[in-house]
């Protein structure tokens, strides 16, 4: 399976999932800690791809929607943005209304 067919298969099939330097247990960066907290707090489940760990996707996802910077949060299909974004959705409330729709729509839970 080419790469970006992955990266679209994991977006889709996953309500929430993170692409970020690490894991949400063990972040490798600043920026991928604070959003990965974020969705944590949101206390709903979410999946996560550590980029360090595989080099097509950290290579790759930039292209997949034009989005240059990790971490990268998808919610929904849709790429919601980076760290920044998403401590912002995450201040207003906005952030788990979005994640808890997601998960209804999915039947996760």
């Amino acid at each position: 399976m080419d790469v970006l067919e992955r990266i679209g298969e994991q977006v889709k099939n996953n309500p929430v999932v993170i692409y970020m330097k690490g894991t949400p247990q063990f972040p490798q960066c600043g920026f991928s800690m604070r959003a990965a907290q974020a969705l944590q707090q949101c206390e709903l489940p979410f999946a996560y791809v550590n980029v360090l760990q595989d080099p097509e996707i950290f290579e790759h996802l930039p292209r997949f929607a034009d989005w240059p910077t990790f971490p990268q949060i998808y919610i929904d299909g849709e790429l919601v943005g980076g760290c920044d974004i998403t401590l912002e959705l995450h201040a207003s409330g906005e952030l788990k209304t979005l994640m808890e729709q997601a998960v209804a729509k999915s039947g996760a839970d």
